[in-house]
């Protein structure tokens, strides 16, 4: 092997200990961000820190946001009362679309609808669902992408409030 080959593969491995460890890092920081609710009031997610909070990027045209929201309201309702909190931010949506759906659904948390800035400040939010659970520190452990593996998040919010 001469030394540029051996030079190549060094950094290789150098960037592939790099990325595991930033991959093992057990929380992402914490993601200021505003969101504004159906009646106008503007909730800073920090002002949530205290309390693990699950945030829902979703929409009244998408099917699989529409299929997991009961879900989505039974843990609401599962946890609520330990200390979790839930907000359910529609993306790319109507709000009289939201309100309907809110209204009808009788959704028991916080809706509110992205201007933009959430869903850039998790990450350019593209695919809906997207859930976040944040723990009482405000820092996001948990990403899912799609529905959620329901038995993996419950394990997950349990251990978070026990913490």
């Amino acid at each position: 092997m001469n030394i540029a080959t051996k030079l190549i593969a060094g950094l290789a491995v150098a960037a592939i200990g790099v990325f595991a460890a930033a991959l093992a890092a057990p929380h992402r920081p914490a993601i200021e961000a505003k969101v504004t609710t159906l009646d106008g009031r503007t909730v800073p997610l920090d002002e949530l820190r205290g309390k693990v909070t699950v945030v829902n990027f979703w929409a009244t045209w998408c099917g699989s946001c529409i299929k997991e929201m009961p879900r989505i309201v039974e843990a609401h309702r599962k946890y609520a009362a330990r200390g979790y909190e839930t907000i359910a931010v529609a993306v790319r949506d109507r709000k009289e679309a939201v309100v309907a759906y809110s209204t009808k659904e009788a959704l028991p948390f916080t809706v509110a609808m992205d201007t933009g800035e959430a869903a850039q400040r998790f990450g350019n939010i593209r695919v809906t669902p997207t859930t976040f659970v944040i723990n009482r520190e405000g820092r996001v452990i948990k990403r899912f992408v799609g529905e959620p593996d329901w038995a993996q998040f419950d394990a997950l919010i349990e251990k978070t409030l026990a913490d």
